[in-house]
């Protein structure tokens, strides 16, 4: 599943699931543009480039039609294309309904679906004219498909990544373009590192694996996805999740 020679994009690339992405393409040969509103993106590439990894940093807001066109157009300034995306970026909430405020609620599904939505527009848009198509993998959620108490806003942003995906898959499967979907189950990033001891032993009882997530994990289904071992999976949902969505 070598990547060599492909230029790869991975939005939230500067932690968690995005980090661990962003590790394993350069690991197989991708060129990699970390973008994401942190600065250790940029800690992140110099640490890379100085183990002989070609990577870039690109400061993005994602829910910035502008800074996502940029990242775009500063991609193929220096690689030459955008062979794969990735689009990660995303923030976590777990308040009911009827706590939520509005602005919560919208701040949320303007970086999990509006920003996914902007990315893969125009990652399409530039893949469009190239011969070679490209690959897009978005990361959805075990909560797009499963319902959780509380997760009010963030089972409605994954729900609509998980179905963007299927249509934007099967609007461009003729241009050589793949849309896919990775659907982790709950993974041990930093979103649960203010979750106290009995709400992380209750999550690691739900997955019959007994156990949470590592990023390396998920970031190893990404590359599946986003190389051409996946040549013949568009539109898919893989779910990466322990078991959670199976019992």
């Amino acid at each position: 599943m070598t990547l060599k020679n492909n230029v790869a994009i991975v939005t939230g690339g500067s932690s968690g699931i995005g980090e661990a992405t962003v590790r394993e393409f350069c690991d197989h040969g991708a060129k990699v543009v970390i973008a994401d509103l942190n600065e250790r993106g940029q800690e992140l590439a110099n640490t890379l480039q100085e183990e002989g990894f070609e990577t870039l940093f690109v400061k993005t807001d994602v829910t910035a039609e502008e800074d996502v066109q940029q990242l775009i157009h500063q991609t193929v300034d220096t690689f030459g294309s955008v062979d794969i995306l990735f689009a990660n970026a995303g923030i976590g909430d777990a308040t009911p309904a009827h706590e939520l405020s509005y602005e919560s609620w919208k701040n949320l599904l303007d970086v999990n679906l509006n920003g996914v939505f902007l990315t893969n527009k125009y990652a399409i848009d530039q893949m469009l004219g190239q011969e070679t198509g490209g690959a897009i993998v978005n990361n959805a959620s075990i909560l797009g498909h499963v319902g959780q108490p509380a997760v009010t806003s963030y089972a409605a942003a994954k729900g609509g990544v998980v179905n963007l995906t299927r249509s934007l898959g099967v609007t461009y499967a003729k241009n050589n373009i793949r849309v896919n979907a990775v659907c982790p189950g709950y993974v041990e990033t930093a979103i649960l590192e203010n979750a106290d001891e009995e709400t992380v032993q209750s999550l690691v009882g739900a997955h019959p694996i007994g156990r949470l997530g590592k990023p390396e994990e998920i970031a190893k289904a990404v590359r599946f996805l986003a190389s051409d071992d996946a040549s013949f999976m568009v539109g898919a949902n893989m779910l990466v999740d322990g078991g959670y969505t199976a019992q």
